[in-house]
């Protein structure tokens, strides 16, 4: 690459995970933010929204203003459906579209209608992203027009799982998922999603028949297996603002031990920067990767057995959806991985 920039545009900039992007962004070498867009607060700095983040950048604008021609990747942190949309004008430009919705996650349509309630609008578009969670399609991200990033759950779930069900350690069978995170996951219209008192002081089961995520989960465990993956999940709203801590109960195969487990992620992960597979037993939470782009893995075993506690701890709006989309960028560009997200 040459020392040039990558001009940026962020649509969806004044929602948390829009506002993590800035905050990495503006620090980020290799880029330069030409325009940061949302529908409404037009002509607002972004210190409004976020003291953290202290560069000079452009005011907010509305998106029909951006200039095209210039503009190597687009980062769009919007509600569902909107990249849909936005991707059907765009992607026949140069531009690369990063998408930290729902909209290319699923490779079926018909899926996406069942789990989020509306026809997709780009199917044909579908074929022109891949999903892209980090550590597992570092050798395809530049084939692809729209780079589709994983859901924050699915991410700390996957990263210890997908390992293990291809090399065939674990059972199929019998996979309980119990997933906490920090409230900004709900985004900024929390109190209309969640109408339970006390949301702010207390811990909260939702989603518990057919969570969106497990539509993600569904496309991406079945495909790491030959046999269909059986678990259940189970999502909790936390009354912490960000982390997200998932707890994985398996059972092994016959004659696979908890010590073949351990060494089998410590060996898949080895070149994997942004994750850390901690000793045997220990036991974690999210203090170490809030405000990164890490996952911190530990590897329990319980009194049965062939039974083992996996957790799985990130950052919901860092590894779990802005650090990841960058993460996604940096290797697309032939950048060192961590830059801009050390």
């Amino acid at each position: 690459m040459s020392a040039k920039k990558l001009n940026i545009v962020i649509a969806g900039a004044t929602g948390f995970v829009g506002l993590d992007l800035i905050k990495f962004l503006s620090n980020h070498p290799k880029v330069k933010i030409k325009y940061l867009c949302a529908q409404k607060n037009i002509g607002k700095k972004i210190q409004y929204f976020d003291k953290r983040i202290t560069k000079n950048l452009p005011k907010i604008s509305k998106l029909k203003s951006v200039d095209w021609a210039m503009i190597d990747i687009l980062f769009t942190a919007l509600p569902n459906g909107e990249s849909q949309i936005i991707s059907r004008t765009l992607v026949n430009k140069k531009l690369k579209i990063i998408d930290l919705s729902a909209d290319f996650r699923l490779s079926d349509s018909s899926v996406y209608k069942k789990f989020y309630g509306r026809e997709h609008m780009a199917k044909k578009l579908i074929n022109n992203s891949i999903y892209a969670l980090s550590e597992f399609s570092k050798n395809k991200l530049k084939k692809f027009k729209i780079i589709a990033c994983p859901g924050c759950y699915p991410t700390s779930i996957q990263l210890p799982l997908i390992p293990l069900l291809k090399k065939n350690l674990i059972s199929n069978k019998n996979i309980i998922i119990d997933s906490k995170s920090g409230y900004s996951g709900a985004g900024k219209n929390l109190k209309k999603k969640f109408k339970h008192k006390n949301i702010f002081s207390s811990i909260h089961a939702y989603g518990t028949y057919k969570h969106r995520h497990i539509s993600e989960l569904d496309q991406e465990l079945n495909k790491a297996s030959n046999t269909k993956i059986n678990y259940v999940f189970i999502p909790h709203l936390i009354p912490t603002f960000r982390g997200m801590l998932s707890s994985i109960y398996l059972e092994l195969k016959p004659g696979v031990t908890v010590k073949k487990v351990f060494k089998e992620l410590k060996n898949f992960h080895k070149n994997n920067y942004f994750i850390k597979i901690n000793p045997l037993n220990k036991s974690i939470g999210t203090e170490n990767v809030l405000n990164t782009n890490f996952c911190e893995i530990s590897i329990c075993q319980l009194k049965e057995k062939r039974k083992i506690l996996i957790l799985s701890a990130i950052d919901n709006l860092v590894k779990g959806a802005a650090g990841q989309a960058i993460q996604n960028m940096n290797i697309m560009n032939n950048f060192k991985e961590n830059i801009g997200i050390k």
